[in-house]
């Protein structure tokens, strides 16, 4: 018998919509590899037959894009709607993958970060089909109802404001931890003067970074051209995977309008601020890189929601017209408000690691539920 304990495992499961989700698990995965527990990621829209779950990435990145009061309709419905099902009825499509699944890999635990994922795991775990503790790591500053199931075992979240509200709603333990963001990002320094003449601007100007997720969604023009008109401060747009408004913004004269990037911690701690829309990664990013947010015209549903929590909580601004956007950004100038803002949201991390509040990790469990 080997003397040493055996690795634990853990099974993440995420989903491609866009790169937040995404970004979490894998942060989450590499924090977990230093603490000698082996982890896999799995995108739970996979586990859809008949590619459903790309039809339902590609219709939710059509309507962002496209058509966000559909987006508006479907969340205030079937998300936040008091008539809204319990449990989404497209857990039962992916059930038997997830237990195959299961039963090939014998997780000590699954973790879900992303709401079809938590409640596919809640359903399994209270019918008693799913053998291992479930945790859910709630992403999304504001929650909604697709994230809470009370099959689930455990709850983290980053919002210490939505902790009674989960608890609630499941009856479950739900646990504070800090925002799961990549180390980088507190630990970069910049010269700005020099990143602004790498970047073919001004070494004088003050860079603001925008930015409209992976996908580029929102009223990113609009937003770019206030901000250039301004006078005042330079937009440094983050185009992610959208050519089309790279290239639009390049024929316009707004700019620089860049692609992915690699050096976005370095860019955060060369910029005066952040201007988003999705009040998601990218914002928590910024957080633990001490650059004050603000969330502009926010997409609707989830961000809209998420951005009003940011701001009750105190660690962002939330403004809908240019006029307010100007005006938040010259408030900033201010130094007192300036680290009045950045440190309720450097507080975040204050909170312990997600990594710790894991089940299998803390020997913490209790029986499925039947």
């Amino acid at each position: 018998m080997s003397p040493w304990p055996r690795r634990r495992r853990v099974l993440i499961l995420s989903a491609s919509m866009g790169t937040g989700h995404d970004g979490v698990a894998a942060e989450l995965a590499a924090r977990l590899a230093a603490e000698h527990a082996d982890s896999e990621i799995i995108d739970v829209l996979r586990l859809f037959p008949l590619r459903l779950g790309s039809a339902l990435r590609c219709g939710y990145r059509w309507m962002i894009l496209r058509a966000p009061w559909l987006y508006e309709l479907i969340y205030q419905v079937f998300f936040v709607g008091k008539r809204a099902p319990a449990t989404s009825p497209l857990t039962v499509l992916a059930a038997a993958r997830l237990r195959r699944l299961v039963a090939s890999r014998r997780p000590d635990e699954v973790v879900s970060t992303f709401h079809l994922a938590a409640q596919l795991t809640g359903r399994l775990r209270e019918r008693g089909a799913l053998p291992c503790p479930s945790t859910v790591l709630v992403t999304d500053f504001a929650v909604h109802r697709l994230w809470v199931h009370r099959g689930n075992d455990r709850y983290l979240c980053s919002n210490p404001d939505i902790v009674g509200q989960i608890a609630a709603l499941t009856g479950r333990p739900v646990l504070r931890c800090a925002p799961v963001v990549r180390p980088e990002f507190a630990r970069a320094v910049a010269d700005p003067g020099r990143v602004a003449a790498g970047l073919g601007v001004d070494p004088g100007a003050r860079l603001v970074l925008v930015s409209g997720g992976s996908w580029g969604v929102g009223q990113i023009v609009a937003t770019v051209r206030a901000l250039a008109g301004s006078g005042r401060y330079t937009p440094l747009v983050l185009c992610g995977g959208n050519a089309g408004l790279r290239r639009r913004l390049r024929q316009a004269g707004l700019g620089p309008a860049l692609g992915w990037r690699d050096d976005v911690p370095e860019l955060m701690a060369a910029a005066y601020a952040l201007v988003d829309n999705g009040a998601g990664l990218t914002c928590e990013e910024a957080f633990a890189a001490g650059l004050p947010v603000i969330i502009h015209r926010p997409i609707p549903g989830h961000g809209r929601d998420g951005a009003r929590a940011m701001a009750r909580a105190g660690v962002s601004l939330h403004t809908r017209t240019t006029p307010a956007l100007l005006a938040a950004l010259d408030l900033l100038e201010d130094e007192r408000s300036r680290k009045r803002q950045t440190g309720r949201a450097s507080a975040l991390f204050s909170s312990m690691p997600a990594q710790a509040g894991l089940i299998s990790l803390s020997r913490w469990s209790r029986p499925g539920p039947g």
